[in-house]
């Protein structure tokens, strides 16, 4: 019997090995996820025997268990290198159409579709903008169309010490006499074209101010008149609604644009422009993309503009030990692991993300090299083992 104890040891630790050398191997692979081999004892007793005889026949490899412990963060710069800090899986599907999960949060671009993908291939699944999920999440490689401008607001202060100007001297924007201060603000036609549209302020009497606001190109302005009050806020302003029409942009068709005067004051102090928006755009390329730790993702354009892409999803499993591995840093759901949970990261106990940054190996190498001793060492006692029961036998053998 003392054979069969001992092949059963040999086994067990090549085993073993085997299992640690996978990790020793894997000690530099982001998202790797280290192994441990479990052992169980065998023994040969009768069906209806009480056993309490039975030395045992020796072990036998139980199961290999995933170790799903937290691995280091390594920062990259790379802003599609995507690192789970806490519970939860990527969730991919590959050119089959199979869903996979991974730690691993390599990502890259796919040139052709826009698609974030891994290294080989597979597309990372979210929650597209529209709500839809599962999606593929696709960045607009294909850039940001243009966008005219309809809308266009200031806010910024009149000094009410300000000088009135003459009736007499006419309006005129190459005189600086004619007018107290001025502001430039650009407009975009439908075709993303930039014109300069520039508005003069004259003061014509107290607490009275003429708004003169000309096109690039025009030498006809067009005219917005500002009464305040004795408070100096919030001015009644002629017409009501103000609208500035660019008469002659680049491309066909002229532009009305709603003007917002109404954060307009005229108070004690110099002039001064604090916020000058429109909601135009020129087209735009895409630069970069930021992926924020609850998984919005934001493409950002050459134009500055930005615009949502989706957002990325965490999957948790009850048992993610009983995880099937399927190589390349993947794995597949099981009846073991139990049903694939997906929610928004740093949600219901999942974690978060941390963009330009990856998961390291969970493998401790020191220990597994500890390990790698001890095995090699066990190795050696069950082989003496064998050798004992070979020199065993030899006497019996010599027996005369």
């Amino acid at each position: 019997m003392g054979f069969q104890q001992g092949l059963s040891g040999l086994n067990a630790t090549a085993k073993n090995l085997e299992v640690i050398g996978n990790n020793v191997a894997n000690a530099n692979t982001y998202g790797f996820k280290s192994s441990r081999a479990e052992f169980a004892d065998m023994v040969a007793n009768a069906l209806a025997g009480t056993g309490s005889t039975s030395p045992g026949i020796g072990t036998r490899l139980a199961t290999v268990a995933q170790q799903f412990t937290q691995g280091n963060i390594t920062t990259t710069e790379n802003s599609l290198d995507v690192a789970i800090n806490g519970a939860g899986f990527f969730e991919l599907q590959d050119a089959n159409g199979r869903t996979l999960y991974t730690r691993n949060g390599q990502f890259k671009i796919d040139p052709n579709s826009g698609n974030i993908t891994t290294t080989a291939g597979e597309t990372l699944i979210g929650r597209a903008t529209d709500g839809t999920y599962p999606s593929p999440l696709r960045l607009p490689t294909a850039g940001m169309g243009a966008n005219m401008t309809t809308e266009m607001a200031i806010e910024a202060n009149l000094p009410a010490s300000a000088t009135a100007i003459a009736a007499s001297v006419a309006f005129d924007p190459s005189n600086v006499a004619s007018y107290n201060n001025a502001t430039s603000a650009t407009v975009f036609d439908a075709q993303g074209n930039e014109v300069a549209l520039t508005y003069y302020f004259r003061k014509d009497a107290a607490n009275d101010w003429t708004v003169y606001a000309l096109p690039e190109g025009e030498t006809v302005p067009q005219t917005f008149s500002l009464s305040f009050g004795s408070t100096g806020a919030t001015p009644t302003i002629t017409p009501a609604t103000p609208t500035v029409t660019v008469a002659n942009p680049p491309s066909t068709g002229a532009l009305s644009i709603a003007l917002d005067l109404s954060q307009i004051t005229q108070y004690g102090t110099s002039f001064g422009v604090t916020d000058l928006t429109q909601d135009g755009y020129a087209p735009g390329q895409l630069v970069s993309v930021a992926i924020e730790a609850n998984g919005t993702i934001t493409a950002r354009f050459s134009n500055s503009e930005t615009m949502a892409a989706g957002t990325v999803q965490l999957v948790t499993f009850r048992n993610p030990q009983g995880l099937q591995p399927m190589g390349g840093n993947n794995w597949a759901a099981t009846m073991a692991a139990g049903t694939a949970m997906q929610g928004n990261p740093g949600e219901q106990n999942r974690g978060v993300l941390q963009s330009g940054a990856l998961e390291d190996s969970n493998v401790d190498l020191t220990a597994e090299l500890v390990s790698m001793m001890t095995a090699q060492r066990m190795y050696q006692a069950n082989a003496q083992t064998i050798k004992t029961e070979d020199a065993v036998l030899q006497t019996l053998v010599n027996l005369r």
